[in-house]
């Protein structure tokens, strides 16, 4: 599906901040940001990432920081106070 169609679904570009433990040096903790368009509130995408993360990688995670926004909106409407013309 591309982009633009989940966009119209409702999907917004969501941002995670991913805080994990080195493998090698479990005391220092390092940051990967990580970005796609996801659903809210549950974020299937993001949940399949941190799956894959958890089975396949070896750096334990520490904490998930998410954020999103809408791409996509309705235009705004707003009531202009006055008309100027200029002929």
């Amino acid at each position: 599906m591309s982009d633009l169609v989940r966009q119209l679904l409702d999907y917004r570009l969501t941002t995670a901040e991913i805080v994990y433990r080195l493998p090698d040096h479990p005391r220092f903790l390092q940051s990967y940001i990580w970005q796609d368009l996801d659903l809210q509130p549950d974020f299937p995408v993001l949940r399949r990432f941190l799956n894959f993360w958890e089975r396949s990688l070896e750096g334990k995670l520490h904490s998930v920081r998410v954020t999103s926004c809408q791409v996509i909106s309705p235009g705004e409407l707003r009531h202009v106070g006055s008309e100027f013309r200029v002929n």
